[in-house]
């Protein structure tokens, strides 16, 4: 008697269960995994986004941008966007929480401060970085002309232009990560930073041997979203520079869209987005694996 209402007291707790559960697993089937079944079929047509007339193309597209020299381009401006943001913005971040983790007075106006880019939309930073950035009234030459310094013109000149929307992407996002690396930081026990002082050892290497140590699993979170995150930047390209100069800041996404919304080549642009997602997830899975760490503390 006493199994039979255990088992009707568990079969209810399953059905409530599935309730609260299918909601969300529904509206996940309907906007991600639908659409992205879909865009996979695509990815093996010659699909028209103006006339929608499909015709199979087997492994054409794939073979066809493995051999695209403008997607290659645009694969290495999101490599090359990645490679330099990713160190420079995580160390500036880490010093950042470095800083307003110590308990001083004004700390919570610094935190605050740090952090306010990270609320400005990115259309509204990337439109107000693009005033800046202008060559004739730009706020930036305005000052480099004041102190005797030579212009520099971001957004035409195709050898520095990807370097004004790192700058622009650098200054929004470290706040951000500033917070997830404050997190980190204030979980790691005090006592270990003073037994080290009681041990002799300086600043450094309690930062070398300790805080970056414990740090291990919050660098790895920091690391990884930040990679994805550089990848697939395509706002801040798409209102400052569209692109140009010469397709130097032309990214992957950058690509699928004027392949996909411009061209109305939908199927060669769902190949690359499918080539692209299969990078970044060996990306992903290689930074897991090189970030896996069984420390607690």
């Amino acid at each position: 008697m006493r199994k039979s209402a255990y088992a009707a007291f568990d079969k209810q707790e399953s059905r409530a269960a599935l309730l609260f559960v299918a909601p969300a697993f529904i509206l996940l089937a309907v906007f991600i995994f639908y659409p992205m079944l879909r865009a996979l079929l695509i990815s093996f047509q010659n699909f028209n986004l103006i006339s929608a007339q499909a015709s199979f193309a087997g492994f054409a597209n794939y073979g066809k941008l493995l051999q695209d020299e403008t997607f290659g381009a645009s694969l290495w401006h999101s490599f090359y966007f990645t490679l330099v943001v990713l160190p420079v913005q995580t160390a500036i971040s880490l010093g950042l929480a470095l800083l307003v983790q110590k308990k001083f007075r004004g700390v919570g106006f610094f935190r605050t401060i740090y952090f306010l880019p990270v609320v400005v939309s990115f259309a509204i930073a990337s439109t107000v970085f693009r005033l800046i950035y202008n060559k004739d009234y730009g706020m930036l030459n305005v000052i480099l002309k004041g102190i005797g310094l030579p212009t520099l013109d971001f957004l035409s000149n195709p050898d520095i232009s990807m370097l004004g929307i790192i700058a622009l992407c650098i200054w929004r996002a470290m706040g951000f990560v500033m917070v997830i690396f404050l997190a980190g930081l204030n979980n790691i026990p005090e006592s270990l930073y003073e037994a080290a002082h009681v041990d002799g050892a300086g600043a450094a290497q309690r930062f070398f041997l300790i805080t970056l140590p414990l740090l291990k699993r919050t660098m790895a979170f920091v690391v990884i979203i930040t990679t994805m995150d550089a990848l697939k930047i395509f706002i801040p390209i798409y209102i400052t520079t569209s692109g140009g100069p010469a397709g130097s800041t032309s990214t992957v996404v950058h690509f699928i869209y004027e392949t996909a919304f411009k061209q109305m080549n939908m199927g060669y642009a769902a190949a690359a987005a499918f080539l692209f997602f299969f990078l970044v997830l060996i990306i992903s899975i290689v930074q897991l694996r090189l970030f896996r760490t069984d420390v607690e503390y």
